[in-house]
């Protein structure tokens, strides 16, 4: 689209049908896509070929994008129009095509072209022959005004201003015919930003490049201004500021419209962060904490490798956070476990049960955010030393402390799957102190909590029973049995670590005593 052609009053014009020039919904003058063009084309050919000497018919309009606002003229072959075509070819093709190789110029260029002509103004007063050739043999001439070009698009004033006198310029490889007539247009408006009203945002992405292009500095700009103003919605957010972000070294003014997805601040936005952290674990209302909860932590784990420096830097806040829903959890427990709480009154009862659940959500939600940034091991030691905690855990009804079993759960998850790299004094710290509490609230886990995740949570208890030494194993995996031959599915179904171990316990030491005594045997 870069490259011109320019010809001075005696080059030979190319013949073209004037029609009216096609008007989209929006009130744009434009050049019909290529699809329409070739739609029109491919309906013409299948159309009968009309006996000799009788006239064609006439078109009917039915739409102003269709049929008249279209002109799609085959190439005649007859004796008279047929050398002035082939030279307007040749004149079309580049210089290594220009040798008369009939067959080659057959192959390079269609024997079909679809010539549309557009007048802008007052087309009697034109003085200057713009002709477009795009894709697909499309070839557009626009009638138009050398002084309204020069005086808005610095390539066409460059160019009208070096050769004299000019009245015909080419413009071979055009990319984006369409938008280039409809850009060409606008130079003949007053109000360029309210020609583009209602516009959607890829299109006048398209305007924007073209106008760049041409030195059209009034539609840039006014296409800057329709961006900064009007919503993106999907990918256009991206399209946009990869389509604008090369105009900062340039002089537009791009600046507003970058300011929607950047900041002027230097330092990573942790303040806004802990914020968000405050007002979560502060909500009143239940549904908007929950879906808040489950928004932040998708949020978090989408973008996990490009906040991870920020968020990393709020770690002490949020083990703040942790301690003191440690605290007020322990306090509520007491409070809940005393012998005068069943003489309370049925709304203070509910009161406590409802505010130990919300500290338990809360602490098993900053749980999963500790876990996603790889910062949990000092939470799993916090944990694991809750042993007043955990001794309190079975005077409270299992609907009201299920969540805080919840918690362990979830660590378990983490040291299964290699999310935290605790000590192994604290896995085993963990598996003394709430293996238990966890194993008594099994059965309601099962069936009241959605978000229990059985296989997972079995799969993490058994790999970190097997993560301790083989004496440990056998202490849990043992009183682990004695419960599971009693309640069989209310409890963990640890199996798989139960058949580990056994291979290690009574497998494993025979099979390296052959080893042993047939390395000794060959020596």
């Amino acid at each position: 689209m870069a490259e011109f052609k320019v010809g001075g009053p005696d080059a030979r014009a190319t013949k073209f049908r004037n029609v009216p020039i096609a008007v989209t919904p929006e009130g744009f003058w434009c050049c019909p896509s290529q699809t329409v063009l070739q739609k029109t084309a491919k309906n013409q050919n299948q159309q009968p070929k009309p006996k000799v000497g009788a006239s064609p018919p006439a078109s009917k309009a039915s739409s102003v994008q269709r049929a008249p606002t279209i002109s799609s003229e085959k190439r005649t072959h007859s004796t008279p129009t047929r050398p002035r075509a082939n030279s307007e070819e040749q004149r079309c093709l580049p210089a290594d095509n220009a040798t008369p190789n009939p067959p080659k110029v057959v192959s390079e260029r269609p024997q079909k072209q679809h010539k549309i002509s557009v007048g802008f103004g007052q087309i009697e007063m034109s003085d200057l022959r713009v002709v477009l050739y795009g894709k697909d043999g499309v070839a557009v001439k626009m009638s138009v005004h050398k002084n309204i070009l020069a005086e808005n698009s610095t390539l066409f004033a460059d160019k009208l201003s070096t050769q004299s006198p000019v009245s015909n310029i080419e413009v071979p490889d055009c990319e984006d015919v369409e938008i280039y007539v409809e850009t060409i247009g606008l130079m003949y408006c007053n109000d360029v930003k309210q020609r583009l009203i209602k516009q959607s945002v890829p299109r006048v992405l398209r305007i924007l490049k073209v106008a760049e292009l041409l030195g059209f500095r009034a539609c840039v700009l006014s296409c800057l201004n329709y961006l900064e103003a009007v919503p993106w919605a999907g990918e256009e957010e991206e399209n946009v500021v990869s389509s604008i972000r090369h105009l900062q070294t340039e002089d537009y003014g791009v600046t507003p419209v970058l300011k929607r997805v950047c900041s002027d601040l230097t330092s990573p936005p942790n303040d806004t962060f802990v914020r968000i952290i405050e007002l979560v674990l502060k909500s009143s209302d239940d549904r908007g904490r929950r879906e808040m909860k489950s928004l932040v932590l998708k949020l978090l784990k989408e973008n996990s490798t490009s906040t991870s420096s920020s968020a990393d830097l709020c770690v002490d806040t949020l083990y703040r956070y942790c301690q003191n829903s440690l605290e007020s959890l322990l306090t509520l427990f007491k409070q809940a476990s005393d012998s005068d709480f069943s003489e309370q009154s049925l709304d203070l009862k509910e009161a406590v049960f409802r505010q130990i659940t919300l500290e338990a959500d809360n602490l098993l939600w900053l749980t999963e955010i500790l876990v996603g940034r790889n910062a949990a091991e000092e939470f799993a030691v916090m944990w694991s030393n809750q042993r007043e905690l955990a001794g309190l855990h079975s005077k409270l009804p299992t609907k009201s402390r299920h969540l805080v079993s919840c918690i362990t759960a979830r660590l378990f998850v983490a040291v299964g799957k290699g999310e935290m790299l605790p000590s192994k004094d604290t896995r085993q710290l963990l598996l003394d102190v709430w293996l238990q509490p966890l194993m008594d609230d099994y059965n309601w886990l099962q069936h009241g909590c959605r978000s229990f995740d059985r296989t997972l949570v079995e799969e993490g208890i058994g790999s970190t029973i097997l993560t301790l030494p083989l004496e440990d194993q056998q202490t849990i995996l043992l009183s682990w049995l004695g419960s599971f031959l009693k309640v069989g599915n209310s409890c963990p179904n640890l199996q798989k670590a139960f058949e580990v171990w056994w291979r290690r316990t009574f497998v494993r030491p025979y099979i390296e005593q052959q080893g042993n005594q047939l390395q000794s045997g060959r020596s």
